[in-house]
């Protein structure tokens, strides 16, 4: 689904979805975009956060309220602000105008190849793995969540990023390496995208990067998963 006010944008990037075997809806509102949503289910959102009546922050928002659709925001406004809001509503990726729409379609396809365990398990590892940190459990194939009997609701990425994570408990993971098991190899741009879907991640844990009971930051090199206390 694309939600883009500029029609020829919109148009544009539909088209370069539709060649690579996409089924495109298309629309410039930002309410009507949450409607159509309901409607077809998709699998991807590209999503403009300046639109009428509801931005795209909103609806971001509100998509995450029904839909696990991987969400693709694209802004005009550079500052960093824009995209950490975006990216804290459920946003998986961002990607600044001007953009190359080839490069869109690379990115939206190395979301679409990510298997659905996070990331590729350990060839001994026997199905139904279960990892636990403390009051957290995380089911890997189940792609499930909870922390001390709470169920949490995760984003598909924010679950990968914590997957990715919880695989080797005791390695610390650096940016690079968080971004080749969850994005893939071939993404391209800005690795801080990992500190802001952790952030988030850490928030939904009841976690915070003081204690790090769940998600434990190392400086200067990345994230490993904590101790449980």
């Amino acid at each position: 689904m694309v939600v883009e006010d500029e029609a020829p944008l919109a148009n544009l990037i539909g088209s370069y979805l539709e060649r690579d075997g996409f089924e495109t809806a298309i629309t410039g509102d930002g309410a009507g975009a949450v409607t159509l949503a309901r409607q077809v289910d998709p699998d991807v959102v590209v999503l403009d956060l300046g639109l009428p009546h509801l931005d795209g922050v909103e609806v971001c928002r509100q998509l995450r309220t029904f839909s696990d659709a991987y969400v693709v925001m694209l802004t005009a406004r550079t500052e960093e602000i824009d995209t950490l809001i975006g990216l804290s509503v459920g946003a998986d990726d961002y990607m600044s105008k001007p953009f190359s729409p080839r490069e869109l379609m690379a990115r939206i396809q190395a979301m679409l190849r990510r298997p659905r365990t996070g990331i590729a398990a350990p060839a001994e590892a026997a199905p139904g793995l279960i990892r636990s940190v403390g009051d957290l459990v995380i089911d890997v194939d189940g792609r499930e969540v909870t922390v001390a009997g709470r169920p949490v609701a995760l984003t598909r990425t924010e679950f990968d990023v914590l997957a990715a994570l919880a695989r080797d408990p005791g390695v610390v993971l650096t940016r690079a390496q968080l971004i080749e098991a969850v994005w893939g190899p071939s993404w391209t741009g800005d690795a801080h995208l990992v500190d802001v879907h952790v952030g988030h991640l850490r928030r939904k844990l009841g976690d915070d990067a003081v204690r790090g009971r769940y998600v434990r930051t190392v400086r200067g090199v990345g994230y490993k998963m904590g101790a449980g206390q």
